[in-house]
């Protein structure tokens, strides 16, 4: 049995300030095992690593969009954080390239050290700008099933969010469910409630053609929605904030 599964869920937004606005879409993760990618690619008809397929994982898509394989991109960002990957497991939990077409929001690595525990998490950020940003945060030995951890914004994604802002996460990793929340606070506290959360199917043909049938276009659903919900807000009276440029760093790095 793959580590690697199907993830089909819900996202949840809700803000609360100064407008409240509520969304709720399905939607649908994979979790791979970057380790079980050969794997996959030679059990599966209907799923492509690097190739074409129905259902696609370009590793081009993520990183740094290189021809670098994208473990050792991440491992490199571990040891730049001072963590040894020592051949730990990196499980990857993204939306995948379907009819060829892909945008993630928000794709989160889980990194494992060398005897199984989890020891980083990777919060790779993409804005409709075409930008990308990383923030890598160590993950607390002895904090219990749910992975709770913050760090200061630094990217610019939506057009009515300040820059001044916290994001706070909550995060219960993968198993038979998995769960990722995120809390936005300003200097007065939360102004944004972001949340995925799905149930595991195990990674077969079967289950990616279902899959298909219930989201034939992802891609153009998620950014179909982000530019739908971004006018509801404009016409709610929000204000565009003006975009900075992006970190010089590709990667922001949290502290333990």
């Amino acid at each position: 049995m793959t580590t690697s599964a199907i993830y089909p869920g819900t996202v949840l937004h809700a803000r609360t300030r100064p407008v409240r606005h509520r969304l709720r879409y399905r939607m649908l993760n994979l979790l791979l095992d970057l380790d079980e990618l050969p794997a996959l690619e030679a059990g599966l008809r209907l799923f492509g690593h690097n190739r074409r397929a129905l259902f696609e994982f370009r590793e081009a898509d993520h990183g740094d969009g290189s021809a670098t394989p994208l473990r050792a991109q991440v491992e490199a960002q571990l040891r730049d954080a001072g963590l040894e990957p020592a051949g730990g497991s990196i499980r990857v939990l993204c939306m995948p390239r379907l009819l060829g077409m892909v945008f993630n929001p928000l794709t989160v690595y889980f990194c494992h050290a060398a005897d199984g525990a989890l020891q980083a998490l990777l919060y790779e950020v993409n804005n409709t700008f075409g930008q990308r940003h990383a923030y890598l945060l160590p993950v607390q030995t002895g904090g219990g099933a749910v992975v709770r951890q913050r760090v200061a914004k630094q990217f610019y994604v939506s057009p009515f969010m300040d820059m001044a802002l916290t994001y706070h996460f909550r995060v219960a990793p993968p198993g038979e469910a998995v769960s990722l929340a995120m809390e936005v606070h300003d200097a007065l506290g939360a102004v944004l409630f972001a949340a995925f959360a799905g149930r595991r199917q195990p990674l077969t043909d079967a289950r990616l053609l279902a899959g298909f049938l219930a989201h034939p276009l992802l891609a153009l659903k998620v950014l179909g929605g982000i530019h739908w919900e971004a006018l509801k807000l404009w016409r709610k009276g929000l204000a565009l904030r003006p975009r900075p440029a992006p970190p010089a760093h590709p990667v922001t790095f949290g502290t333990r």
